[in-house]
């Protein structure tokens, strides 16, 4: 039997390259799997989290718009189907265009969100690849980026360094964090998580002792500095799960930390963390690729969900995982 074990030794891992070389090259992880978005469902009910309040948050990210991989008619397709889960929030967690040549415009891809409907709201932050792909902005050295100013054209309420209070009647915020890739920040690993967290302070600081915030940061990697303890969420995307991903290994994630931040749902120290795949994909030779980790839309739930009700019940405090 193949186990993760066996897979890790190397004559087994040799092997299983190789086979993840056939499937790709005969179409599968570039004609397939890359447009084969699913639905990943967690449910948790973090320590900080209000007692007696239900709330359920989709997350979209890294849509990377083009019309060979999550062009119009998918983003489309994904509002749509966003919409007919009913969230009560729903957050967009970066890098909505593609590096590709021919990438759908930032503009058309924040017109087509325009559409999600969440009764809370729906908020943005922006990725590494919102910089990296505005030369204006980077020459200039400061935003506004294409990204932010077309979402905010569409109305779409976007966070950076700043938190908001949620219309429900606990005291719940959502903070959202701006990129690494942010002009002036550091390059050094350590300097660059201190302003991090300094900015992420500043953004706290109408949220009181007893209050609980949802933190959104596109990387992941800052929540291994141990964060405020108001934070009972932390949401980000940007590894898209390593886009190739065999029994759980990938061969490289853009995460100082390897693997620990890869994909999924994380607890440390009684924190929780969910890493989203998103929806789309670098492009290896031209053409999308993804193997073993589709483009997904998640969904969370969160807080203790009464017997009988539609959303799921939350498993057991500071646990979750897909649903």
């Amino acid at each position: 039997m193949l186990t993760r074990r066996t897979l890790l030794s190397r004559p087994t891992l040799v092997a299983a390259c190789a086979a993840a070389g056939s499937l790709a090259s005969a179409g599968y992880a570039t004609a397939f799997e890359p447009h084969r978005v699913q639905v990943t469902h967690y449910r948790l009910c973090p320590p900080r989290w209000p007692a007696g309040l239900t709330l359920r948050i989709a997350v979209l990210t890294d849509f990377h718009a083009h019309p060979r991989c999550m062009g119009e008619d998918a983003i489309a397709d994904v509002v749509a189907r966003t919409n007919a889960l009913a969230p009560d929030v729903t957050v967009l967690l970066g890098d909505y265009g593609s590096q590709s040549r021919g990438a759908v415009p930032f503009e058309t891809v924040a017109d087509l969100l325009r559409g999600l409907r969440a009764p809370k709201g729906v908020y943005a932050i922006q990725g590494n690849h919102d910089w990296g792909d505005d030369r204006a902005a980077l020459r200039r050295g400061h935003g506004p980026t294409r990204a932010e100013q077309a979402l905010r054209a569409a109305g779409i309420t976007f966070l950076e360094n700043v938190g908001v209070r949620l219309d429900v009647p606990d005291p719940l915020w959502l903070v959202g964090l701006e990129s690494e890739a942010t002009p002036g920040r550091a390059l050094d690993p350590v300097r660059l998580d201190r302003q991090r967290a300094g900015m992420l302070a500043q953004a706290l600081r109408d949220v009181p002792a007893e209050g609980a915030a949802i933190l959104l940061a596109h990387e992941p990697d800052l929540f291994a500095t141990g964060l405020d303890p108001r934070i009972a969420l932390t949401l980000s995307g940007h590894t898209h799960g390593g886009q190739v991903r065999i029994f759980g290994w990938s061969p490289w994630i853009p995460s100082r930390y390897g693997l620990r931040y890869a994909y999924g749902h994380m607890v440390e120290a009684g924190r929780d963390l969910i890493v989203s795949a998103g929806l789309g994909s670098h492009f290896v030779a031209g053409r999308p690729l993804r193997l073993g980790i589709p483009p997904e839309i998640v969904v969370v739930d969160l807080g203790a969900f009464p017997e009988g009700d539609a959303k799921p019940a939350a498993l057991a405090r500071g646990r979750g995982g897909p649903a």
